[in-house]
């Protein structure tokens, strides 16, 4: 037999793969619900950010089904596993967000000192084209990633362009998609909404730190939601008071969250 190269695996793809394995073995039979996040995590030794990622890959898999306010069920094994779905070069969706709250809180204190104002008015844009969107019933994802480019843009590095475009379309997988489905309501679209605006305020008043607390703050309450419980129904968060903006706290040293 040939050598094959050995590929490390993502934490959250070692935890579904051991899952998977007790239950197509029947340790878990078919519509038996799954101990809770809390106990798998606790008999896995692994965070629940990173558990909750595995079962994820497992609902697009076909192995689980969610049930919002009931548990997780296993579901008959699928015929064909993994048919139409390669997740092995899936990223974290929780250490995604982590990752972009690092890179994008600096792009938007860039683009704050260099941005002018062709580049603002073309960042509201893209918001107020995410509102409209969001008003029709339409998940404004494309104006999203737009908003995200055009801060970029006005760093005037197109490196920079080319990173958070490759960041923000890691998000458009079927991993991410399918967490995001758990927690995606037009409530949240519109908190989104909001700060996105408050990320513009921001890079109007030409303020470095505010952009970067602002943005970092955005990404910090998506990454709060979306590791949430998946059965239990998402609690609505506030949005930030409108005197954030104006008396931001200094982002230095500050940590988004933790994640496994």
């Amino acid at each position: 037999m040939p050598i094959q190269a050995i590929e490390p695996q993502r934490l959250y793809r070692q935890i579904s793969n051991q899952l998977r394995d007790l239950i197509t073995r029947g340790e878990f039979p078919v519509g038996s619900r799954l101990p809770s996040e809390r106990d798998l995590s606790v008999q896995l030794g692994v965070s629940r950010p990173s558990l909750r990622e595995a079962l994820i890959a497992l609902e697009v898999e076909g192995y689980i089904e969610v049930r919002m306010g009931s548990g997780i069920y296993v579901c008959e094994p699928p015929a064909h596993p993994a048919a139409g779905f390669d997740l092995s070069g899936e990223e974290g969706p929780l250490e995604l967000i982590q990752a972009r709250a690092l890179l994008e809180g600096e792009v938007a204190a860039t683009a704050a000192k260099l941005g002018k104002k062709r580049h603002f008015d073309a960042i509201k844009e893209a918001i107020d084209q995410m509102e409209v969107d969001a008003l029709a019933g339409i998940k404004p994802i494309e104006a999203d990633r737009l908003f995200h480019i055009r801060i970029a843009e006005a760093t005037g590095n197109s490196v920079l362009v080319g990173v958070v475009r490759r960041m923000f379309d890691l998000r458009l997988g079927p991993l991410f998609d399918q967490l995001h489905s758990h927690f995606e309501t037009p409530d949240v679209w519109a908190q989104a909404i909001a700060e996105h605006r408050e990320v513009l305020e921001a890079l109007r008043a030409k303020d470095p730190e505010r952009a970067r607390e602002a943005m970092r703050h955005h990404m910090e309450i998506s990454y709060r939601r979306l590791s949430s419980s998946l059965t239990r129904a998402p609690r609505k968060t506030a949005a930030a008071p409108a005197k954030r903006a104006a008396t931001p706290t200094p982002a230095k040293g500050k940590a988004v969250s933790k994640a496994g």
